[in-house]
């Protein structure tokens, strides 16, 4: 019986992933591929919908998909490619964007909510229809099923409303992915603002753990972080935000339960509770981080590695485009017969 396939992306749009992204996704995937016929790609087309600096850029796609493969991405036991080295994404993004009505991508909820910040007129066409890529990227490879959280739902919902039209109206076509609910992990906060979420685009330098930080970063930030009035080591959201936060990031880290490390804890002060978390998080990073300097050392390795995984993402992407392609009535390319 074949596997079950997933799909899911990241973007390259920083130089380090960070304790969020890690614990949200990356150690979740890694654990995917043992189970599952598993696609992973870093969606440098979707960064481009924010300005991206072009010496940069491939820079950090790199960095992206060297941290994959440090945190325990295997290229024999999954495809691990780039967004852009697969020419389909966009085809199978035009064929969608043109069934798609304005008023349904009008209202998805990422494009209303960054147009509302910013205005509409500093919204880009590529901003609105993201989430048409975003479904061209989860279609194309027949995914079964994919890793979403909850601000993700709704695009995979447009996915689904996409593939069952496409099916309705030309015939069987396309598999209709269902949600893969990742295991639940509490939500990562700012380490200097524990209302805020941890997010490269909103919080501080020193609110953030990154997976590439040196030990001695990680040391620093976690003594920083803000904590509560009181001394008391308890998790309490509304009266302990920050507190809270740094127990759910040991939970997370440790697998202990947070009343486990309450009980633990219990009468001792925040400086010994904040060293051996930033203790857990260097032991837990380090190896990912000696990893990824590797990798990174050796360019050429690594572009052999996503050269591999871009032609084993092409040969299924363009067995998916052949039947689109025929199944809308779209003229056959034929060999030159001169040759030229």
């Amino acid at each position: 019986m074949s596997r079950l396939r997933v799909l899911s992306g990241i973007q390259p749009t920083a130089d380090s992933f960070h304790l969020g992204n890690y614990l949200g996704a990356l150690r979740q995937w890694v654990a995917l591929q043992d189970d599952y016929d598993a696609f992973y790609c870093v969606v440098d087309l979707h960064a481009i919908t924010l300005p991206q600096d072009p010496v940069l850029l491939p820079h950090r796609t790199r960095v992206a998909a060297a941290q994959l493969l440090g945190a325990g991405l295997d290229p024999d036991r999954c495809t691990l490619f780039v967004q852009i080295h697969v020419a389909e994404h966009t085809e199978l993004a035009w064929v969608l964007g043109c069934m798609t009505g304005f008023g349904e991508a009008s209202r998805m909820t990422q494009f209303k909510d960054k147009s509302a910040k910013d205005g509409t007129d500093q919204a880009s066409v590529g901003l609105f229809t993201y989430p048409i890529l975003q479904a061209a990227d989860i279609l194309l490879y027949q995914a079964d099923q994919v890793p979403v959280g909850e601000d993700q739902r709704q695009h995979l919902e447009l996915s689904r409303t996409l593939a069952q039209r496409f099916n309705h109206r030309y015939g069987q076509t396309f598999v209709s992915p269902q949600p893969y609910i990742l295991a639940e992990v509490a939500k990562i906060y700012d380490l200097q603002d524990p209302t805020a979420k941890m997010s490269k685009s909103s919080s501080s330098p020193q609110g953030i753990v990154d997976v590439l930080d040196e030990p001695d970063v990680i040391r620093r930030k976690i003594a920083r972080a803000v904590t509560d009035p009181g001394s008391e080591i308890r998790a309490d959201p509304e009266t302990k935000p920050g507190v809270t936060n740094l127990l759910r990031i040991y939970s997370a880290l440790s697998g202990e339960p947070v009343a486990t490390l309450e009980a633990q804890y219990s009468g001792a002060g925040y400086g010994g509770f904040k060293k051996d978390l930033a203790e857990l998080i260097v032991a837990s990073f380090a190896p990912i981080r000696e990893k990824t300097q590797q990798i990174l050392a050796d360019e050429a390795g690594l572009d052999r590695v996503l050269a591999h995984g871009a032609a084993g993402a092409r040969r299924v992407a363009g067995q998916t485009m052949t039947v689109v392609r025929d199944r809308i009535g779209l003229l056959r390319a034929v060999p030159d017969p001169d040759g030229a």
